[in-house]
């Protein structure tokens, strides 16, 4: 990676010079194998890796980048999760049109139809999979009808040449838009996008509404818009600062058998067969760096899922319950199936309401713990013990049977799985008080400052 040139804040790489800079990222110079090896090394650790030598290429390898909470945070220049969400949500209500540009850094280089395993490093990850897969690739494809563009992330596996099969859930937009195509009798093009800025990635997890063009909502992100350039064989707009592009179209009529794949909650399942995208074109930097993304039950697939998915929650839910503070999908419900929801101010009922309002919002959702605002939602110890001191099983646990699920739910059965929700809020007929027992603020201030501690992030832990 070029250190004498000041990264584009656009670029996956103004992002990698902020944890170089504080000394968050680590470089591995030694060999590493593309087959198991960079996910090993991955799964060990808890910080952002380069790989400076893939056995077999010359690209070097970057993963791990948003493989934190706080990581997020600061990626996205916010100071809480809490602040985090309330941006992401401004975002959605408030995108911004791309701006085009006539050339890009993602262009310098270009091959026409391309053999995927030789222009890029992608690595296998693990032993029960099928071959080796692109994780963080960041997919536009557009409705050639309504002209409204998609910006997601489906894994893509490598077959032969420039071929490869395209992982994609039914009710995901970009299956929409390649069904809308095939009976056009069209194939949909596509062009997947490889090391992105944080702010493309989590924009390209979100749940919006079809037809709402995710990466107008990364410009927001941004604070300005996203420059885009023209595809070499479409009329695709791209991110021009991403890494890697690789061009083509998909088409679902050809179907192919994937066999087991990782999934969020850390099991493999098997999905059946999925398209197949042909790829024309690749491009990129001259000195590109491959990203990728972890997948399974790690932290940065869960993170990057779970947050978007929280941000969205949070929004439909404040639109049925005002009293709705934030909405928090952690590690432990593998950034997909458990939801947290902190409540202020909130009448009778509320806290049952939001429960609905978020199983109605997001299918995945099984487990919706209510809290009040005192209770860090993205902290796990908080949450537990709120359970353990305001929640009476006979009175506060809601179970729903035969709720519609997703594919991916470990343990859906004909489509659907049942669902719980535990009120872990005060009541006011439970105890006459509710003050916690901590030393005064003034000492707690004057602690913090002799510790070197600072102030804590609202709501605090503990005290």
């Amino acid at each position: 990676m070029s250190t004498n040139v000041v990264a584009h804040r656009q670029s996956m790489r103004a992002w990698t010079s902020v944890l170089e800079q504080n000394q968050r990222i680590r470089t591995i110079s030694a060999p590493v194998s593309r087959d198991f090896e960079i996910a090993a090394c991955l799964a060990e650790a808890c910080h952002a890796v380069r790989f400076d030598h893939v056995v077999g290429h010359k690209m070097h390898v970057i993963g791990n980048l948003l493989s934190s909470l706080s990581n997020l945070v600061d990626a996205l220049g916010s100071t809480s999760a809490a602040g985090l969400q309330s941006l992401i949500i401004a975002a959605i209500e408030r995108p911004l049109t791309h701006r085009v540009v006539s050339s890009a850094p993602c262009q310098e280089h270009v091959v026409v139809d391309p053999v995927l395993i030789e222009e890029l490093p992608i690595p296998r990850f693990f032993e029960h999979e099928s071959g080796p897969y692109i994780t963080a690739g960041a997919i536009i494809a557009k409705d050639t009808q309504s002209g409204r563009a998609n910006l997601s992330i489906a894994r893509i596996k490598p077959l032969q040449s420039n071929r490869a099969m395209v992982g994609i859930a039914p009710n995901h937009h970009l299956a929409v838009l390649a069904r809308a195509a095939r009976a056009r009798g069209e194939k949909l093009d596509i062009a997947v996008c490889i090391g992105n800025h944080p702010a493309i990635l989590v924009a390209s997890c979100l749940y919006l509404a079809l037809g709402d063009d995710e990466l107008e909502v990364a410009g927001a992100l941004l604070g300005e818009s996203v420059e885009v350039v023209r595809c070499l064989a479409s009329d695709l707009l791209i991110p021009a600062h991403c890494e890697c592009v690789l061009e083509g179209t998909l088409d679902i009529r050809e179907q192919v058998t994937e066999g087991r794949v990782s999934e969020f909650h850390g099991m493999y399942e098997d999905y059946g067969t999925a398209g197949v995208a042909t790829f024309t074109h690749a491009s990129r930097r001259r000195d590109a760096i491959f990203q990728t993304i972890l997948p399974g039950y790690h932290l940065e697939h869960c993170l990057l899922g779970g947050v978007a998915i929280a941000a969205g929650l949070a929004r439909a839910a404040r639109a049925s319950v005002s009293s709705v503070v934030q909405v928090a999908v952690g590690m432990g419900g593998a950034g997909r199936l458990h939801a947290v929801v902190t409540l202020k101010n909130s009448n009778v009922g509320d806290a049952r309401k939001a429960m609905f309002a978020i199983w109605a919002a997001v299918n995945l959702i099984k487990l919706v713990v209510v809290v009040d605002d005192d209770v860090d939602p993205w902290t796990p110890e908080q949450v537990e013990w709120a359970v353990a001191t305001r929640m009476k099983a006979d009175r506060d646990l809601v179970v729903v049977p035969g709720v519609r699920a997703d594919r991916s739910e470990p343990l859906e059965s004909m489509g659907t799985v049942a669902k719980l929700g535990i009120d872990a809020t005060r009541k006011r007929n439970d105890r006459s008080d509710w003050d916690r027992a901590c030393p005064p603020e003034d000492a707690m201030r004057k602690a913090r400052k002799l510790l070197g501690t600072g102030e804590p992030s609202p709501p605090a832990a503990g005290c």
